[in-house]
């Protein structure tokens, strides 16, 4: 049965539900948002005169509800015009409108009785073969279908959601024996494909994969916290981004999410698993049932591990509750002579076999923890998964994990890990021995194919859908054509090549601009097409500042001038190669990271792409082409009858504010991308391919090599007055320094075109040198040098 999704009703509007209703919206569906009526009127709609029957007051809480998610930051929603996707309602008046949905997902609170009498409901308004899924988290999918007709239980499902949905990656899919193969099958593609998440396929066990391993690894370490005597500033730095982690790692989590959540969470797994050989783990150490009963909740109450104060002096500080006391003490740095070893380990899988060698405190922590956790995944199997990928894939997309279990084991490596375990008297299941007769690693790569290890069938498959897909990690090894310190490129097939940044946060330095000119050079000769994209966490966050510092401090301004032009230069040559370039940003893409993408052919951005030329936080212009872009786009973009210098003015503010999108599609708005050229893609793993086909398509249409603009119509003064009057508005306000007006009004100067009496049409080098000219100036400058420094040493933007 061919299934289109265009309407999708959400009952219950809270936390989740509204944050569910916004990402349906976020990708085009029409969605209905449904909640009870409340019980009384409020004091503000009395003083209006309002009743219970009217329809404002009776749509109350869906409303409040959605109001308050699209105020909440981050955003749960792409653009704000999104949110009209979403109409409101309550169960009484509007539940008959399902009959138009396509999908029904129940989101109301999580008390089956509830649950049950919603089924009722809709199954009377339901048309045949619509879907119903459940976002219970505890309650056993099973349970809720009783009573209901064989159609409903045909095509009704668990769809686990986790909070918040657009931004964790994780849909966990639960089946009930009724449900229909062809429904399940749906599901996991449309999750995957449309909703751009990591789709999971689960058994209906308490917490499904997710919550019921990421709770154990995270009531273990707090057990470990009370055993080895660890202080909370401690942990949150061993679990942290050195753990290939959250920043926020483990105690700063909790107070995010709220430790009467983790508490609700861990008590229900407590009661639901009295046969788990771990249960133990779940119950909560003395210092988290004492801050319970003190509601010392998280971020929610005001505090939690951490509590954030005003010192004497007025200023924010931040404290750290002392687990044996719980008193709240000044937050503490932390060292560790094991992490000081790692921080030249870029490799998240090198440096875990230093980590859980470490002689200190913190070897001890890693081997304590690694020991538990690989001890409870390997139990797990065959009870919540029959294929270990598939807790990989739920711990990486649910908890923000870079490695999964299996992958951190293998990463220490199995036998060695297996060893360790016997040490620390956590014994693996009994498969885990059979395996290790003839096999070392869970996954390996063969063929240009990830596989993994299959317990029942002793052997190594291919991970299902990844077919589908283009991945780097695995082609890498046998695709590779060219590779330098910064770049490698690789033969994606079908005659287009991809060049890859792996640079640190994938900045671009002098390694990674021959690395892109070598990739056009090898395209034009030998190929059809080019991709620019990578597998980091970002595409890139821009130009290598401490390269540009070194040289300005040095005062080397011929060097500078020649690194700004190649800088130049490449972006020109990715406009007017004679093959087609696309460019598939994700994460940030910032600065000359977003210049790259502003010079190529097409740009097909992951829909979580943040993108923004940002130099003028730097106390600089964008100087590899950004500047004479939004000049050339600002002409193209002119039409008769135009207010022009209102146009200027968004394109210089654009620059001159720093803005970067909160979205792929909000970039549309920013000038970034372009409406009609430029694609956005939801799923991370389809957007290499996508790419790639988008690349093929112009190649296939008969690519023609563009020809060098001559006709870029800048303002000239006509457009200085302008910015010298909104900069020293803005300083005669104190909303900007000195230096940030003289940075905008050569920020202006440029976008203008320059000393020019009148409107004039110049050419791209044309404002290619006026750009390079005053990039390079400002670098001279020593406000500007301290603005980079700080940038450098402390990753904090200074205003000076």
């Amino acid at each position: 049965m061919k299934r289109i999704i265009n309407r999708i009703a959400v009952l219950g509007s809270g936390v989740m539900g509204s944050r569910i209703a916004c990402h349906f919206a976020n990708i085009g569906c029409e969605v209905l948002l449904l909640d009870i009526i409340p019980k009384d009127v409020n004091d503000v709609e009395k003083a209006k005169g309002l009743t219970l029957e009217t329809k404002f007051v009776r749509n109350r809480i869906a409303n409040d509800a959605l109001q308050f998610a699209l105020k909440s930051n981050p955003s749960p929603i792409y653009k704000k015009e999104f949110a009209t996707r979403i109409n409101i309602g309550n169960f009484e008046d509007d539940l008959s409108k399902i009959t138009q949905c396509d999908w029904v997902i129940e989101v109301v609170v999580e008390n089956l009785d509830i649950k049950k009498k919603v089924f009722e409901n809709i199954e009377k308004y339901r048309k045949p073969g619509t879907l119903i899924t459940s976002n219970t988290s505890g309650i056993p999918i099973h349970l809720m279908t009783e009573g209901r007709s064989e159609d409903f239980k045909a095509h009704f499902c668990g769809t686990h959601f986790f909070n918040p949905p657009r931004y964790l990656r994780l849909l966990e899919i639960i089946p009930t024996k009724e449900t229909k193969q062809d429904v399940v099958d749906f599901l996991m593609h449309y999750g995957e494909q449309y909703l751009g998440k990591t789709t999971v396929l689960c058994k209906d066990t308490p917490a499904f994969i997710a919550n019921r391993v990421g709770v154990y690894s995270l009531m273990s370490v707090l057990h470990a916290v009370e055993k080895m005597e660890l202080t909370v500033e401690e942990v949150d730095k061993l679990t942290g981004p050195v753990l290939g982690r959250a920043k926020s790692a483990t105690f700063r989590t909790g107070d995010v999410v709220g430790l009467d959540t983790l508490v609700m969470v861990a008590k229900g797994l407590v009661q639901n698993l009295p046969n788990d050989e771990a249960k133990d783990q779940f119950v909560l150490p003395g210092y988290l049932n004492k801050m319970i009963e003190n509601k010392w909740f998280g971020d929610k109450t005001g505090q939690g591990f951490y509590k954030k104060v005003k010192n004497a002096e007025g200023k924010s500080e931040i404290l750290a509750l002392d687990l044996k006391t719980l008193e709240y003490k000044p937050s503490q740095k932390v060292k560790f002579a094991t992490l000081e070893l790692t921080k030249s380990i870029s490799d998240l899988k090198e440096r875990v076999k230093v980590l859980v060698q470490g002689k200190d405190k913190a070897g001890e922590f890693y081997r304590i923890t690694f020991a538990g956790l690989f001890q409870y995944v390997s139990n797990r199997i065959p009870e919540i998964s029959d294929e270990l990928y598939k807790i990989d894939d739920a711990l990486k997309a649910g908890f923000g994990w870079d490695l999964g279990p299996f992958e951190y084991w293998d990463a220490i490596g199995v036998k060695e890990a297996v060893a360790l375990m016997e040490q620390m008297g956590n014994k693996p299941a009994a498969w885990v021995y059979e395996f290790l007769k003839g096999n070392t690693t869970f996954y390996k790569i063969e063929n240009g194919a990830r596989k993994f290890y299959d317990i029942p069938s002793k052997s190594y498959k291919i991970i299902p859908g990844t077919e589908e897909f283009i991945l780097l990690d695995t082609i890498r090894d046998t695709k590779t054509i060219w590779k330098n310190s910064g770049v490698t490129i690789t033969d994606i097939g079908d005659g287009i090549i991809n060049a890859e940044f792996h640079t640190k946060m994938n900045t671009i330095g002098g390694e990674v601009l021959q690395g892109i000119n070598k990739a056009v050079e090898i395209a034009e000769k030998d190929y059809r097409g080019l991709v620019i994209s990578n597998e980091g966490t970002n595409f890139s966050a821009g130009a290598n500042v401490g390269m540009i510092y070194m040289m300005a401090v040095d005062q080397d301004w011929d060097e500078l001038h020649a690194a700004v032009k190649l800088f130049q230069n490449t972006t020109m040559r990715l406009r007017y190669s004679s093959i087609p370039v696309v460019v598939a940003p994700h994460g940030l893409a910032l600065g000359g990271g977003c210049e790259i993408c502003l010079h190529a052919d097409k740009v097909v951005a992951h829909a979580e792409t943040y993108i923004g030329l940002v130099e003028f936080g730097v106390g600089l212009i964008p100087g590899g082409g950004g500047t004479k872009e939004f000049a050339l786009r600002l002409s193209d973009s002119l039409k008769e009858g135009d207010v022009e210098l209102n146009t200027f003015r968004d394109k210089f503010l654009t620059i001159g504010q720093a803005r970067v999108s909160t979205s792929a599609y909000e970039a549309f708005d920013l000038g970034i991308l372009r409406k009609g050229i430029d694609k956005v893609v939801m799923s991370r793993n389809r957007l290499l391919l996508e790419a790639k086909q988008e690349c093929l398509n112009m190649a296939d249409a008969g690519y023609t090599q563009p020809i060098l603009r001559k006709d870029i119509r800048v303002l000239g003064n006509s457009a200085m007055g302008i910015v010298y009057a909104g900069a020293n508005a803005m300083r005669s306000g104190n909303f900007i320094s000195d230096h940030d007006q003289k940075i905008s009004e050569k920020l202006g100067y440029v976008i203008a075109g320059g000393n020019l009496s009148q409107p004039t049409l110049v050419t791209e080098q044309y404002l290619l040198d006026l750009e390079r000219e005053i990039f390079v100036a400002l670098c001279a400058e020593r406000k500007t040098l301290e603005r980079i420094h700080s940038i450098i040493n402390g990753g904090k933007v200074l205003r000076n």
